[in-house]
């Protein structure tokens, strides 16, 4: 378990079996097999022949015990058919020419070599930028969706990559470090943006992208003007023992799991190259230290990161943290659930601070 805590996946589970798909309709449909995430109301990605395909899924149209057929978007890529499983994600938006506004490549320049990021300008000139950290196991793609509500708010979107997530150079020991040391390169991405005009920078972090984001902004030394998180880690322990839970493994595998992560000889099991301070990245215990506004959004039924950790925060400091919580949108798909609740948030808290 220590080892898939930390390790990059090679490819992500498929669970959703698709029954039938009919593009040839006047509405075209998909039908797929029960799955929390399938029935979800709202607009989906759909990942399928082990990432090979994507789908882009619409409404719920029909149910019965057995499946759910979905409005049919469109098929961005592979052969969409029958008989084979899919991936639900909330990536809706492969690139950034799918929003439509005008984008530059560019180059931050990290601790560990030059990583890839998009940026994406307002539509007038603004001295406001917000870093889009996305979450393990993903990449830019991931925070596409919040492009168009910080723009409407007049800020640069900057949408990062980090060490070990597929598109930013590898650390030497090619594992996660759960925000440990992942933090250096959203700060090198600060730096980035203080030197195209940036004079107030917003993070905004997505599941682990989160704990990087906290991360970043308490160890960075660098002024901040707030923090934004989407179904956010907030305390790994509660991750890794949900994870334990659902995997259903002995209670004591994950606590186990964690103190061999932390250790100094850890790295001869895991790979890793130092151990991981889990003290650091706890910050329900060390919410006392924050002191800069937070916007924090979690799903109670999230799937993969219990919202018990942003619960607990919001309630220690509900001086700073503006907790904004859903009941059924699972793991970072708040956006795809509820836009208009989602994008509210945002935009209202945008405003109140200025």
């Amino acid at each position: 378990m220590a080892r898939r805590v930390v390790t990059p996946p090679r490819k992500q589970p498929q669970v959703v079996w698709i029954r039938a798909v009919d593009a040839s309709a006047d509405v075209p449909t998909i039908t797929l097999g029960r799955d929390p995430d399938a029935e979800l109301p709202g607009r989906y990605g759909l990942w399928f022949d082990d990432g090979a395909g994507h789908a882009r899924l619409g409404e719920i149209l029909a149910e019965t015990k057995a499946t759910v057929t979905r409005e049919l978007l469109a098929v961005d890529s592979g052969n969409l058919r029958a008989g084979i499983r899919g991936r639900l994600s909330g990536w809706f938006f492969l690139g950034p020419d799918d929003l439509g506004y005008a984008y530059d490549d560019v180059t931050v320049e990290t601790p560990v070599g030059p990583a890839p990021a998009w940026l994406i300008p307002a539509g007038e000139p603004s001295d406001r930028w917000v870093i889009q950290v996305h979450g393990r196991a993903t990449r830019r793609q991931e925070a596409l969706r919040a492009v168009a509500v910080f723009r409407d708010a007049g800020y640069n979107s900057l949408l990062v990559s980090y060490r070990n997530d597929g598109d930013a150079p590898t650390s030497l020991d090619g594992r996660y470090a759960l925000g440990d040391t992942e933090w250096e390169d959203v700060d090198a991405a600060i730096d980035f943006a203080r030197a195209h005009g940036a004079r107030q920078v917003v993070l905004m972090g997505w599941s682990m992208g989160g704990a990087i984001a906290l991360q970043t902004a308490t160890r960075s030394g660098k002024s901040i003007a707030g923090v934004v998180l989407e179904s956010p880690v907030i305390d790994w322990a509660d991750v890794v023992a949900y994870q334990g839970a659902s995997a259903r493994l002995p209670a004591v595998v994950a606590p186990g799991a964690m103190r061999l992560l932390g250790s100094g000889w850890s790295g001869r099991l895991t790979g890793q190259g130092a151990p991981i301070d889990f003290a650091r990245l706890d910050f329900v215990e060390r919410a006392g230290e924050l002191d800069l506004p937070i916007l924090l959004m979690h799903s109670d039924d999230d799937g993969f990161v219990p919202s018990t950790g942003s619960r607990r925060l919001a309630e220690r400091r509900p001086d700073i943290v503006t907790f904004v919580p859903f009941t059924e949108a699972r793991h970072t798909k708040l956006w795809n659930y509820d836009p208009e609740k989602w994008n509210g948030a945002i935009t209202l808290w945008l405003r109140q601070r200025g």
